[in-house]
């Protein structure tokens, strides 16, 4: 679902922004929606560049931004002091309680107000943990809070301000900077959540989730950092879609507000799991500390699901796309391990018979990537079969993913020796890492392995696959992993591996 609220902040966030020039300027209404569209389009064009670049520029801006909030919300907490009452949650449960459908559809208006905070584990990666705690609530926070006290005042002493409350708290004289300003935040905020996108899509890669595609990393110091081209493709092309379909902010606050609060009640549960499973604290113990959270979000759920036909399908549709493509994708995978374990051959039996009937020896490091270490990589028996050579040297090489977000130097490499000519190597990555093979086997020198990568040819496996008469999966979904397999970026790019190197054998196989 945060893949739905990567395109559907940008939307929303820039239209709204852009929306407030019609307060300055009314006759600005038709251009709105090219106006937004430029801005976007300017937004998703720069992202090769990565946030490195800018990230001084981003600073600053939002310090501003939220001290503007800050003090706008001050000037008018005076027009009725009574709005800091609010504060005391007992008027917000009573209000629910006591006016049943109307609670509902009150806390589907007002949600938008906590929103933004399901983001800010996307930028955990870049800043750490300790940054985004201060930044938040020391500064953040307080501001916010501070800004909708004002605008509720504002709205207590004057009803007809309910149309553009926030605006509103501002002097006309500084209304148009005001918008600029709301505009550069919207921007950056976006994105925070398009970068977050980048992670999620590159950790569901790592996790088997979903099929290769090229990553690339914009920033040399800091590794959470990464551009995915595809993914910005497909986010740019559905933000646009969403901005021609609704065309207006408002329009696209049912959407949103599905979006976040399914990423929020998803969130609650994983970390019920989180502290009961893997904190290892008792059931009840975990219930206490996440279940009131869960139930919050649940509520706030609840109230939006009452927009489900004003747009809050959508992201619930783009949601249930995803959880189908990486459903097929793990099965298919699966199925297609199992298809080609039943025509491979266990390495240790390939040896023993090499060594009764050794083949030509040519010198020279082979290293075959598979991913089962225990059987003879299909590339080895072809090569075998139609070269009818092999190597001084030859590495099964695997590598794995782990449950963790990053691997140490000294855990990255496992080194096996099976015989005088075959040699097993495990390289292991974190879920956020990219896999480098060349600087892990790098690494692997200091564990006594010795190889010239101008000696050393990798050997992949190219597999062209054909839909079976009998599968595991319907002949629709069959069409659609192969379909997800010819989309998959190659090997040799995503493993970094020198394109100079690489011998590639293709092999027919249905699935």
């Amino acid at each position: 679902m945060f893949l739905g609220d990567s395109m559907i902040t940008p939307a929303i966030s820039v239209l709204s922004a852009v929306e407030g020039l019609n307060l300055a300027t009314p006759a600005f209404e038709h251009f709105v929606v090219p106006l937004t569209i430029v801005i976007l389009t300017l937004l998703f064009v720069v992202q090769r560049r990565g946030t490195a670049r800018v990230a001084s520029f981003f600073g600053p801006v939002m310090a501003i931004w939220f001290v503007v909030l800050a003090l706008t919300g001050l000037l008018h907490i005076s027009d009725d002091p009574g709005v800091l009452l609010a504060i005391n949650p007992y008027y917000a449960v009573s209000f629910v309680l006591g006016h049943g459908t109307i609670g509902l559809v009150t806390l589907g208006a007002v949600f938008l107000a906590v929103t933004g905070g399901e983001a800010l584990y996307a930028d955990l990666g870049h800043f750490g943990r300790k940054p985004i705690q201060i930044a938040w609530m020391a500064f953040v926070l307080p501001a916010l809070v501070i800004n909708y006290f004002g605008q509720g005042a504002l709205v207590l002493a004057n009803p007809a301000a309910i149309e553009n409350p926030f605006y509103r708290l501002v002097p006309d004289s500084l209304l148009l900077p005001t918008i600029v300003l709301a505009t550069a935040a919207t921007v950056i905020a976006s994105q925070a959540v398009i970068t977050g996108a980048y992670s999620l899509v590159g950790q569901a890669i790592q996790l088997g989730m979903l099929p290769r595609v090229a990553i690339m990393h914009t920033s040399a110091s800091q590794a959470g950092q990464i551009y995915i081209p595809r993914v910005n493709m497909v986010l740019f092309i559905g933000v646009l879609l969403l901005v021609g379909l609704f065309r207006s902010s408002s329009h696209l606050a049912s959407a949103y507000g599905i979006a976040v609060t399914t990423t929020m009640v998803v969130d609650g549960s994983l970390a019920f799991i989180v502290v009961w499973k893997l904190w290892k604290f008792k059931f009840w113990q975990a219930a206490l500390m996440v279940v009131p959270l869960v139930i919050v979000d649940s509520t706030f759920f609840t109230a939006n699901l009452l927009k489900l036909v004003e747009g809050g399908w959508v992201p619930l549709l783009f949601g249930a796309t995803m959880v189908l493509l990486m459903l097929t994708w793990r099965r298919g995978t699966s199925l297609l391990a199992q298809k080609t374990r039943r025509i491979e051959v266990p390495l240790d039996t390939l040896i023993r018979s090499l060594e009764k009937s050794p083949p030509h020896i040519v010198p020279g490091t082979a290293v075959f990537l598979t991913s089962e270490p225990d059987y003879a990589p299909t590339a080895l028996l072809h090569n075998l079969k139609h070269n009818k050579v092999l190597h001084e040297h030859n590495v099964i090489l695997t590598v794995v993913t782990t449950d963790t977000p990053r691997v140490s130097e000294d855990e990255r490499v496992t080194m096996t020796t099976v015989s005088p000519h075959f040699g097993r190597v495990a390289l292991k990555f974190g879920y956020m890492e990219q896999p480098n093979v060349p600087k892990a086997l790098a690494v692997a020198r200091k564990h006594g392995w010795t190889f010239d990568i101008m000696s050393t040819s990798f050997f992949l496996s190219r597999r062209a696959l054909k839909p079976a008469a009998h599968s595991g999966m319907p002949p629709w979904q069959d069409h659609l992993f192969i379909g997800m397999t010819k989309t998959a970026s190659d090997a040799t790019d995503f493993f970094h591996i020198p394109t100079g190197r690489v011998v590639e054998i293709g092999t027919q196989v249905t699935v």
